[in-house]
């Protein structure tokens, strides 16, 4: 799957989340989606100690190195795409982490309202 092929929040083309760690869906460095991304990896966030924590109370650590997945483990400041609907539970919970719109795949506009991912946008001035 390759961002060029899609669009991001703002209808434009889908840019690069992050590549230190490979995030996506597809460990390609963006949060493109397809029929087989289940959980909607597509907010493209940099993660926050305070999202970090929330995220593993909520069963979901991503600090941990997880070497058979070839995951490395997420430190405060790296960017990664999380599921939207984890976004949005975080959000109303008062952790969410700050987002990239340009590289947050429009399919996040199915659990977040974009004013809200506005509100946290990292590319808007």
């Amino acid at each position: 799957m390759s961002q060029e092929t899609q669009c991001n929040v703002l209808g434009e083309t889908l840019d690069l989340c992050g590549s230190s760690p490979m995030t996506g869906f597809y460990r390609d460095g963006c949060c493109a989606t397809g029929p087989e991304d289940i959980g909607r990896h597509v907010v493209c966030a940099q993660v926050t100690a305070e999202f970090l924590a929330y995220s593993k109370s909520r069963g979901n650590d991503l600090t941990t190195p997880r070497p058979e997945f070839g995951f490395p483990g997420l430190k405060p400041g790296d960017r990664w795409c999380l599921c939207a609907a984890r976004w949005q539970e975080a959000f109303e919970a008062g952790a969410a982490p700050r987002v990239v719109l340009r590289a947050t795949h429009e399919a996040a506009l199915e659990h977040c309202d974009l004013t809200d991912l506005k509100r946290f946008a990292l590319d808007l001035s």
